[in-house]
């Protein structure tokens, strides 16, 4: 009997390689922090579709392992201590992984907490106000007469692009030549940002040359290209 049996969510989207991470998730800014991470680091896997059309995200077998009903969840059979471990929220999953496999994170201690610190910058920040202004921009809130909080969103994501762009300045990726887990955090949203939420022209996107350096060699990294589209959509 595999270890992750005892698992309810394993009941809905059944292990066909219980001895690999099991991932649960949807090619959302958030979700392919995942997906592009366990790509970038060659961590063997299994990827299933939680569709939020079917509000697969409430099933009483998600909320088992994510009680947040949100994604990306994974399942991993070999954790620490070669127990399985339930982990949810995205920058968490960036950081075990990243300890896991001994990649993308600094083991020098001061390095360390600074990309550890600007992962937290893109999660206390980035995907937030980005996600808003993808409301008030794109979704219901497009309707709302009162502009004030579009406007609100738009210019906080305009100085959260000036702080990444002025932080690239000089530098390949946000920790320098090295790429890692704080540039899976970060340009996955920005990428949604001007694209699924076509906000480059809001947000004068064109400003931010830096950003646009950076974005373009990091969606031409064979493991984004595949992390993007995992898990395939129906």
């Amino acid at each position: 009997m595999s270890a992750l049996a005892a698992y309810p969510i394993t009941h809905k989207w059944p292990a066909q390689h219980p001895e690999r991470l099991q991932l649960y998730s949807l090619p959302t800014p958030n979700g392919v922090k995942a997906s592009i991470m366990l790509e970038e680091i060659g961590l063997a896997y299994e990827p299933h579709l939680v569709s939020f059309d079917s509000n697969d995200q409430l099933s009483d077998e998600f909320l088992s392992l994510n009680p947040n009903n949100k994604i990306p969840a994974i399942l991993d059979p070999n954790g620490p201590d070669g127990q399985p471990l339930a982990l949810f929220e995205s920058g968490a999953i960036l950081l075990y992984l990243a300890e896991k496999t001994g990649q993308l994170l600094a083991q020098d201690a001061a390095t360390r907490y600074e990309t550890i610190q600007w992962l937290m910058w893109q999660m206390g920040g980035i995907g937030p106000m980005f996600g808003q202004l993808g409301f008030f921009h794109k979704f219901a809130g497009k309707d709302y007469p009162d502009k004030r909080p579009r406007d609100r969103y738009v210019a906080e994501s305009q100085r959260l692009l000036g702080v990444l762009d002025q932080r690239l300045q000089g530098r390949d990726w946000i920790m320098g030549e090295h790429y890692s887990i704080a540039d899976i955090a970060v340009f996955p949203w920005v990428r949604n940002l001007i694209g699924f939420y076509e906000a480059a022209e809001l947000v004068e996107f064109e400003r931010f040359s830096n950003v646009q350096r950076a974005l373009q060699a990091f969606v031409a990294r064979p493991a984004v290209i595949k992390g993007l589209a995992t898990p395939a959509r129906g």
